[in-house]
């Protein structure tokens, strides 16, 4: 990394390009280069990487200011960013990590130190919610942390210790599987499910993935085997596979797990899935929380390809040709949309498409593309190999197979359960040792917000659907808090593409933290009523329509939180309607007149 104050010249962009183009021609990883050798990109890199590429600078100038892991000014060489996740964040044990760092090594929150060592910030979850309060230093997670690990961290930064001499323990990141099912319980071994495909043939594979009822594991639970039915029959000139594992959903980290300990069976999946659509090109689009995990991943998929697992006449069958390139994201939360990820994948900002058509048949460059979730094609291999009457002897009727799910918040054993479809809430909430529970959000944030009597509710697409998150909350948690931190969330993540979602989250959080602040009235909790049913209803994707969920639910099931902290029941004006728009501004990069209301 370039030290502070350096004048970088135009020849060093070009030889950080050069080479970070010989390795891959993606632009994340062009500017994920020049990130960090010179600590942020400069309007110059922007122009020398849009000349290489063949792109408008305009394009490559627009992803720099999308992804919040790019930056246009300097970080420090140790940039620390601390989860400000509801599980992983960094108000442990009552003491606010984040003031407590920028207190030891005299850097205020957002900014880099004038000497250029350091940068700290909160950032959101970063999918270590098993693993207590957590940060990535330079993009390494560390976790567990406590006032004496804070204190150890800014001493090794002053005195500007190399991270590969900084304690191995700190990071190492545990599974932490408590109850296993049918995908944890046993692996597939590199190429078993492969050969029963082979020897079945794609048709009739296709057929088994169909009558096992699987469905979608990241949330909208669509048929697996209809997707890539319709995918096989569609009209293009090349046909992809994509593996979303851009899991940011707060409170889910099942992707992490099965990405380090089942590679095999998530990349056995796609390849089955190539097989059957007629694929030869494959991504695993990987969050940016987890490019530690990109040297492993690249070692599986180099021992696969040795294998004869990947790459031309796979196993020895003539005309079966299929690779996978690992793409990794640089911090975007609505990239996990399976149309946003897509455009993140053509190198361009992760704005939603509209839909129809469907990326079955207008996906990755316009062609028939397949997404599917971690744990959906980690399924599918497991299907292959043991067949689809095996999966359906699980769960339920229209809930076929296993669901895992990450568990984490207040109980003794936060981690990764996978349990039939069918459980009850309760059930895990016993398994994991959570007592006194005063609410549970199923699904992360977007998801479901439930209190006492609903614990007897079961995981299933007939009943509460999930994408894989439970994060349970004791007696002893200020409920509100977490509701503000999700309208927080949201209103940071929003894309701006749409004004529902643009203006609606910012208006949420903004009445939401009036009310936290015991300046709320009645007229304020109904008007957020109204204006969370506005952005479900009118958002342009997945992250608007889910956004007001907390708000909405929380309402509906906990109206106490919000009528104890009401000042009073009479009006009082809502606030600076100009001042709310303010992130929106800024999300939206205008400061012009028309911006602004007189």
């Amino acid at each position: 990394m370039s030290p502070p104050n350096r004048t970088v010249t135009v020849k060093q962009v070009n030889t950080v390009i050069a080479d970070a183009y010989s390795h891959s021609h993606h632009l994340l990883h062009i500017l994920y280069a020049l990130q960090q050798r010179f600590l942020h990109i400069s309007h110059d890199a922007v122009r020398e990487v849009a000349s290489h590429l063949g792109l408008p600078i305009s394009q490559v100038e627009s992803v720099v200011e999308f992804y919040s892991f790019f930056h246009k000014i300097p970080c420090g060489r140790y940039n620390i960013l601390l989860s400000n996740c509801t599980s992983c964040g960094y108000k442990a044990g009552g003491e606010n990590l984040l003031h407590m760092l920028c207190h030891r090594l005299h850097v205020v929150a957002g900014k880099t130190r004038a000497d250029g060592l350091v940068s700290i910030d909160e950032t959101s979850c970063i999918g270590m919610c098993d693993h207590g309060a957590a940060l990535l230093v330079n993009g390494m997670p560390i976790t567990r942390l406590d006032a004496g690990k804070i204190t150890r961290i800014a001493d090794l930064v002053e005195t500007e210790t190399p991270l590969a001499d900084w304690p191995a323990g700190w990071f190492r990141i545990d599974d932490n599987i408590h109850v296993s099912g049918l995908l944890l319980k046993d692996d597939v071994a590199a190429g078993d499910a492969l050969r029963a495909m082979l020897a079945l043939g794609a048709a009739d594979t296709l057929s088994e993935i169909i009558q096992s009822g699987l469905r979608g594991r990241g949330g909208a639970g669509f048929s697996t085997g209809m997707k890539w039915k319709f995918c096989r029959e569609a009209r293009g000139d090349t046909h992809y596979v994509v593996c979303n594992a851009d899991e940011g959903e707060p409170g889910t980290f099942k992707d992490r797990v099965l990405l380090h300990s089942h590679a095999n069976a998530v990349l056995e999946g796609m390849t089955i899935c190539a097989s059957v659509i007629g694929a030869e090109q494959g991504f695993l689009y990987l969050r940016g929380e987890y490019r530690y995990l990109l040297p492993q991943l690249q070692a599986v998929l180099e021992h696969r390809r040795e294998l004869c697992l990947l790459g031309n006449n796979i196993l020895s069958h003539p005309g079966f040709n299929f690779d996978i390139e690992i793409i990794v994201g640089a911090g975007a939360y609505i990239c996990g949309e399976e149309s946003a990820l897509i455009e993140s994948l053509e190198g361009k900002r992760g704005v939603p498409r509209n839909r129809p058509p469907f990326p079955v048949t207008h996906g990755y460059l316009g062609q028939p593309t397949v997404v599917n979730n971690v744990e959906t094609f980690a399924a599918a291999a497991h299907i292959a190999l043991r067949g689809s009457a095996w999966f359906r002897a699980v769960g339920t009727e229209k809930s076929s197979g296993s669901k895992i799910l990450s568990v984490s918040g207040d109980c003794a054993a936060p981690g990764i359960y996978e349990y039939p479809f069918g459980v009850s809430i309760q059930q895990v909430l016993d398994d994991c040792g959570a007592k006194d529970v005063q609410a549970v959000q199923v699904g992360g944030p977007s998801g479901m917000l439930i209190n006492q009597e609903k614990f007897n509710r079961k995981l299933g697409f007939e009943d509460l659907p999930t994408g894989g998150s439970l994060m349970v909350f004791g007696q002893g948690r200020d409920l509100l808090a977490i509701i503000v931190n999700f309208a927080h969330f949201f209103a940071h993540e929003s894309c701006g593409f749409c004004t529902p979602c643009r203006v609606g989250t910012a208006l949420l959080k903004n009445g939401l933290d009036k009310i936290a602040s015991g300046h709320g009235t009645q007229y304020d909790m109904d008007e957020m009523q109204r204006m969370g049913m506005l952005v479900k209803r009118r958002s342009h994707c997945g992250l608007g329509q889910t956004a007001a969920n907390p708000i909405l639910d929380s309402l509906q099931r906990f109206p106490h939180l919000f009528e104890q902290r009401l000042a009073h029941s009479n009006f009082e004006p809502y606030f600076n309607l100009d001042g709310a728009l303010e992130e929106a501004r800024q999300v939206t990069h205008r400061d012009d007149a028309a911006a602004h209301l007189k």
